[in-house]
């Protein structure tokens, strides 16, 4: 989806709308949400019990909006095939990576990585908690996931740090305030131009 809701190419290095305020609250809930669950992991598990059903709903509100939301969030328009990552990494490798409105593939990968992994950590909590026969195996498995997650979303701020240096525009802002800089060119349409909003 081009960058406007209009239909009409954005001017080059103007202020475009990117994120909808649903997505950088959703987003900002979530990090909340992990913050709260790491702080209450050991001390206080009854909040962290709840925490993580906060998560669930929001993971699952993420998900419908990816499936059946507007072009802006919906999956099919930000998460990579195979084909494409590579693509954008061997470009990035060799300085000349396309710049990208909504998120570029890395970003769009991480997303669905970030998901799926926060998915599967909030439901090895749950079997723990509500299973006493898998509490051992699944507690085992929960934490190893926590970790995992942990070091994914490390992985995520150093990305969007590098690549707000790359490109020379601070992307958490543009999470927080919704806007970012349009510096494609003022060419003709394309279904697959780099352009194109999450």
């Amino acid at each position: 989806m081009l960058a406007d809701s209009a239909g009409a190419l954005p001017r080059r290095g103007s202020r475009v709308k990117v994120w909808s305020a649903r997505v950088r609250i959703l987003h900002w809930l979530l990090t909340l949400g992990l913050i709260m669950s790491y702080a209450t992991a050991d001390e206080a598990m009854r909040v962290h019990f709840w925490v993580g059903h906060g998560i669930l709903a929001l993971i699952l509100l993420r998900a419908l909006m990816g499936l059946y939301g507007s072009d802006q969030v919906r999956f099919e328009t930000f998460v990579p095939t195979s084909g494409e990552f590579l693509e954008y990494f061997r470009d990035l490798l060799k300085g000349r990576a396309r710049r990208y409105l909504g998120h570029d593939p890395a970003g769009g990968a991480m997303i669905a990585t970030l998901l799926t992994t926060l998915l599967l950590t909030v439901a090895s909590g749950l079997l723990t908690h509500r299973v006493p026969a898998l509490e051992d195996s699944m507690g085992e498995v929960h934490e190893v996931l926590a970790t995992l997650t942990l070091v994914l979303v490390i992985v995520h701020v150093l990305g969007v740090s590098v690549s707000s240096l790359l490109q020379g525009e601070n992307l958490i802002s543009g999470m927080i305030f919704g806007w970012k800089t349009d510096h494609s060119e003022p060419a003709t349409s394309s279904p697959s131009k780099p352009t194109s909003r999450a």
